[in-house]
């Protein structure tokens, strides 16, 4: 299983699943992140923490543990 957390800087990757329950779920469904929308790695903070990426047209950071329940390929 790859996680959007081991995608590197630049690279693009399709949402396979979300794992997460409830409330945590439900935020990054609402951020755009739901399942086989694409997402462009834009930047990563010097200490990894937040993500920087693009969703469907717009910019969106998120933490590395939000990050690490998306399941990509």
């Amino acid at each position: 299983m790859k996680t959007l957390r081991e995608v590197p800087v630049g690279g693009t990757c399709r949402v396979v699943k979300l794992h997460g329950e409830g409330a945590v779920k439900r935020r990054i469904m609402d951020m755009g992140l739901t399942k086989g929308v694409e997402v462009h790695v834009r930047k990563v903070a010097p200490l990894g923490d937040p993500m920087e990426l693009t969703v469907r047209g717009y910019e969106l950071s998120i933490r590395k543990g939000d990050a690490e329940t998306v399941e990509v390929e």
